[in-house]
């Protein structure tokens, strides 16, 4: 079984919500014999085909970029090319320029769409993207919703839930580094022994403005990982309101990051718009065994924290609200403790990598089948 896919990016060159769920399905799927390839597009692509956690990447230029969405003359090309070659294709959406690829090409294969998010800023652009995006989603064999959360509130999937199943994302703790523990004892000098902390993109739904401004009311350790387009415009806020308890560590690489998330108090996730369609860095919070704060946004967030089970969810945009469920949490160590153990209890029950594969690998067989 040979499957394609197809997206604007791809790990390593970046290390987004999307690029992890395709890394992750690929090497679960590898790992049930499938044969994987994705094509992405790169600033610095490679001459060969790369080995990847199993799989193969393909990388090709990325001529520019407008409104999020990469262009690639030479993708054209070399997507007609392994489409040829493949059993099935595996789109991950959205990235208009798929779209028209998908429409010149016309491969004649089985294909799946993981429908990872609506659009939701570009809404100008959106108007004229609507004909391409309604004529790719309806020729597509298969769509897949990654919470019921999203399928539910989402008006572009709730029209295309007869060929709609919903398979949630999910991690293999094995693919992450052990925690260090010189790095462990390192962080707890550093930030005290309990601390909030945050990873992700700083991107305008992200919410981290707000989580700024709780810091004020909150006045417990926040360490924030990452980086983005917002970041200079989120390091002046915090100083500022002259916050001495908002630590910014910036890209960090992948055996310090599990060493914080073992080491952390709980995790704070402020994401305020339905962009953030499920929460990656959440759901490592989970399986780590750490109590959550997210808000309530109608996705996918609200299916991996459960209100008062696996932690507490929130107004978005408030942080009054954000500083009032980090203060309940850090005064109350035995609930948070309980949660946290709720939350690593949900990802074992419904967010596995091999849960995720497996469903996969199912619904691509269904598929070839027909």
């Amino acid at each position: 079984m040979r499957i394609l896919h197809f997206y604007k990016n791809a790990l390593p060159e970046t290390i987004g919500g999307v690029e992890q769920v395709m890394d992750q399905i690929a090497r679960g799927t590898a790992a049930l014999g499938v044969s994987n390839t994705v094509l992405a597009l790169c600033n610095h692509p490679s001459n060969y085909p790369t080995p990847l956690h199993g799989y193969e990447l393909i990388t090709v230029k990325r001529d520019f970029e407008f409104a999020s969405n990469g262009f690639s003359r030479k993708s054209l090309g070399v997507f007609k090319r392994l489409a040829f070659e493949a059993d099935l294709i595996h789109y991950h959406f959205p990235w208009p320029f798929a779209d028209l690829i998908h429409h010149l090409v016309n491969p004649k294969k089985p294909t799946v769409l993981t429908y990872h998010s609506d659009i939701i800023r570009q809404k100008l652009l959106l108007q004229l993207y609507r004909p391409l995006k309604q004529s790719f989603l309806h020729s597509v064999d298969h769509i897949v919703a990654t919470s019921p959360n999203y399928l539910h509130t989402s008006s572009v999937l709730q029209s295309l839930s007869k060929k709609l199943s919903i398979i949630p994302i999910g991690l293999d703790q094995e693919a992450y580094p052990k925690p260090d523990q010189s790095q462990i004892n390192y962080y707890r000098e550093l930030f005290g022994e309990r601390f909030f902390l945050f990873i992700g993109a700083f991107r305008y739904y992200k919410g981290l403005p707000f989580l700024i401004e709780a810091a004020k009311n909150a006045p417990h350790p926040i360490v924030i990982v990452g980086s983005g387009p917002a970041e200079k415009e989120l390091k002046s806020l915090a100083a500022k309101h002259q916050l001495n308890n908002i630590f910014f560590l910036g890209q960090i690489p992948e055996e310090n990051k599990s060493s914080l998330l073992a080491t952390c108090y709980g995790i704070v996730f402020p994401s305020n718009l339905r962009s953030e369609a499920f929460g990656v860095s959440l759901l490592e919070g989970a399986m780590f065994g750490k109590p959550l704060i997210s808000c309530e946004i109608g996705t996918g967030t609200t299916y991996i924290n459960i209100d008062r089970l696996t932690g507490l969810v929130v107004p978005p945009s408030d942080s009054l609200a954000l500083s009032d469920a980090m203060t309940w949490l850090w005064n109350h160590p035995e609930q948070a403790a309980d949660m946290g153990k709720n939350a690593r209890a949900r990802y074992e029950e419904l967010f596995t990598a091999k849960q995720m594969a497996q469903s996969y690998y199912e619904l691509y067989q269904s598929l070839l089948n027909r």
